[in-house]
């Protein structure tokens, strides 16, 4: 019998790691089994009970289908959407005009394409640790390299700013800020973000990019644009319709640029000939953001209170829990739980795992968001019904007095 030789995977494809959706896999064989999972795993409302896309965004998207506008759209957006984006950005206190802003299939597509186009062999993206597990993946596929800066865990994971000072060379082609944070919902200070900004001044080839795709949902009544306090360096928001409109499977996310010295014109014509080439974000999907920024957004303070109660709950029950302490975050909708045993959470993938197969509940294990600053933790979302995280709950403590 011959053979088979295989054909061998590239060394890019071969070394992403996505730590929120591998754990599924095991997931999904127990289910196959006959098992009912709780997955607290994956940040979509979507999944629970409550939280619904407003009606009006989804009539607007039927509505786009009824009239057959479902065909190709300009490559940086349809226009109506890029101006109205626009205009929410400049009303958070800087100047964005519709040219500044190039729709995207989610934030996901406009890291690849701010990547692909800043990224030379050996640059650097300096990114928080713990961070969102796109920052680690995809750096690498256009020759740079991620680099993480220390949030600090007994302080509510409060940028280490000395830590960023450190890091800091002539490699770091962009300096990411993700505010609300994920995982830890960790909400910078309008005074943390200046000095922030002030570091990434010194390195003129440093681009700030600032992830606020949670930027609505926050409880401090502390996040602000960051574009918004930079008067020099520039900035790329980043933002979409997935988390504050309650929409992830649409996939229509944004950059908008701020530019204010005028440094990234080379840069952002690389951008547009990539999106080009892409072709378009989805149709009809956009039509349906559109109506979520320009329709009456009265609805949002309700997905936020049950958002926060929900969250509530989970704090005061883990801080009754024997192993587990947590800091109360300051927006999105996760909780980063660390594990006070120490030998458990030398290997809290372990953790994870063992408590799906054992208890069939589905976390993240924190180290994979960042190995260095995440281990010893997991990541919890905390959009189910109250009654749902009370039987998680039950069962992780249960998991830790075995």
């Amino acid at each position: 019998m011959s053979v088979v030789e295989q054909v061998d995977v590239s060394t890019r494809a071969a070394a992403i790691e996505y730590a929120i959706r591998d754990v599924v896999i095991p997931a999904v064989e127990l289910e196959a089994q006959g098992h009912e999972i709780i997955r607290l795993n994956i940040g979509d409302p979507l999944a629970y009970e409550g939280l619904p896309t407003p009606e009006h965004m989804v009539t607007a998207f039927k509505a786009a289908l009824d009239r057959q506008d479902n065909g190709y759209g300009p490559s940086y957006g349809i226009p109506e959407l890029r101006s109205a984006i626009a205009f929410a950005e400049s009303a958070k206190g800087w100047n964005c005009s519709p040219d500044d802003v190039y729709v995207t299939h989610g934030v996901t597509e406009a890291l690849q394409v701010i990547f692909a186009a800043f990224l030379e062999e050996g640059d650097t993206v300096l990114v928080p640790g713990p961070h969102y597990p796109p920052y680690m993946a995809y750096p690498q596929m256009y020759g740079g390299n991620t680099v993480e800066y220390r949030l600090d865990p007994e302080d509510g994971w409060r940028i280490d700013l000395e830590d960023i000072r450190s890091k800091m060379d002539d490699t770091v082609r962009l300096l990411v800020l993700i505010n609300p944070n994920n995982p830890t919902g960790n909400v910078a200070k309008p005074e943390e973000i200046d000095s922030f900004i002030a570091i990434a001044n010194d390195w003129p080839k440093c681009t700030i990019v600032a992830d606020e795709i949670y930027d609505g949902l926050d409880f401090t009544g502390q996040q602000c644009s960051v574009a918004s306090r930079s008067k020099s360096t520039p900035v790329i928001t980043l933002n979409g319709v997935s988390k504050v409109y309650f929409a992830p499977g649409w996939r229509v996310g944004y950059m908008a640029w701020h530019d204010p010295s005028g440094t990234l014109v080379a840069v952002r014509d690389g951008v547009e000939r990539l999106l080009r080439s892409r072709l378009c974000a989805s149709t009809p999907a956009q039509h349906g953001f559109l109506a979520g920024l320009v329709d009456d957004q009265g609805w949002l303070e309700g997905h936020c209170e049950r958002i926060r109660r929900r969250m509530d709950y989970c704090l005061k029950r883990i801080a009754s829990i024997d192993g587990l302490e947590c800091e109360a975050p300051g927006g999105a909708f996760y909780l980063f739980v660390r594990i006070t045993d120490p030998e458990i959470a030398a290997n809290d993938k372990s953790f994870v795992l063992d408590l799906l197969h054992q208890h069939h509940v589905l976390l993240v294990h924190g180290s994979g968001f960042s190995p260095e600053y995440g281990s010893g933790h997991f990541r919890m979302v905390c959009l189910p019904p109250v009654e749902v995280l009370a039987e998680a709950l039950d069962r992780i403590e249960a998991f830790l007095g075995d």
